[in-house]
């Protein structure tokens, strides 16, 4: 399983990084490895602003469909277009090109709840457990 050392994550899977003052925001490695091929990704609208732990969107694989949540509040002020005719680069880079949406958070600090990698490998063999 792959980290993003920058990152900071939820137990739900989803990943957050600072850029300046905005976040960017998407899936783990380890999530985009379990749902297997991803072939849709359902995301928020632009303007939409949503709070830490709401449902933003739904990403669908060959196997399932997973809803993905906020792991901080905020506005979205991009989403990343490339994903509605390419979805498969989460699975191909999910720290990267990967990426779902770049938020302005509400408030900043939740960014500091979620965990840090040690933390989120903790919780992922956990519920492996």
């Amino acid at each position: 399983m792959k980290l993003r050392p920058d990152a900071r994550y939820a137990k739900s899977h989803e990943w957050a990084a600072k850029d300046g003052d905005e976040f960017v925001v998407g899936i783990t490695d380890y999530a985009q490895d379990s749902l297997s091929d991803i072939v849709y990704i359902e995301l928020p609208s632009v303007g939409d602003t949503l709070e830490k732990s709401e449902m933003f969107g739904v990403v669908e694989s060959v196997k399932t469909a997973s809803d993905v949540y906020m792991p901080v509040g905020g506005e979205v002020v991009a989403v990343n277009d490339a994903l509605e005719d390419t979805p498969e680069l989460v699975n191909q880079d999910p720290y990267g090109e990967g990426w779902l949406m770049r938020i302005k958070p509400s408030d900043p600090a939740e960014f500091d709840e979620l965990l840090d990698g040690a933390g989120y490998e903790a919780a992922v063999a956990e519920e492996e457990g």
